[in-house]
């Protein structure tokens, strides 16, 4: 993946550079654009038995592969009303009582761009009315342009984690995490 300009988006310079992985520069008219890190949610919904609801992805990059359920966060949103939006928009459910566990930097390459992201995960229980993990799936109304289906998955160690076919590497990294606090 590369993010790289012809022009100057300003003055129309063949002269702009990529400069200290973070910025574009025209020497020219001394135009700056900042290659800026996105912020995006994720949510490790679990039951009592260590199963997680991944979702198996509908669009690239990854489709076919597992990710928790979550999204980029909206301009001037929160982190904690973005993970409730994405799991209502997604998923079909108004998430309670999420809680903060551990952010990790993240490669999303979509249509030719690498988007540098900062992942903020969160973890909730199953819902109480939902006897397990498979009960709770049954009521999910999926977002058809993101989500192809809902799998569980029973995550208790690394080796799980390992052979889980999960479609970022963040996502790998919180459930290590995930899986130390339980």
């Amino acid at each position: 993946m590369s993010n790289e300009f012809n022009f100057c988006p300003k003055c129309g310079s063949k002269k702009i550079e990529y400069r200290e992985n973070k910025k574009w520069f025209c020497p020219d008219c001394a135009f700056d654009l900042y290659n800026n890190v996105a912020a995006a949610v994720g949510l490790i919904i679990c039951d009592k038995n260590h199963n997680i609801l991944l979702e198996v992805r509908a669009k690239d990059p990854q489709k076919g592969m597992l990710a928790l359920p979550g999204g980029f966060i909206d301009p001037d949103e929160a982190a904690e009303v973005a993970v409730i939006r994405e799991c209502r928009e997604e998923i079909g459910v108004d998430i309670q009582g999420a809680k903060f566990l551990c952010t990790y930097p993240n490669t999303y390459d979509y249509k030719g761009i690498s988007y540098k992201t900062c992942d903020i995960f969160f973890t909730v229980d199953l819902p109480s009315e939902y006897s397990d993990m498979e009960a709770f799936i049954k009521s999910l109304k999926k977002q058809e342009s993101e989500v192809l289906d809902f799998v569980s998955y029973k995550i208790q160690s690394q080796e799980d984690i390992d052979n889980c076919p999960l479609a970022f590497e963040s996502a790998r990294k919180t459930l290590k995490e995930f899986i130390k606090g339980k």
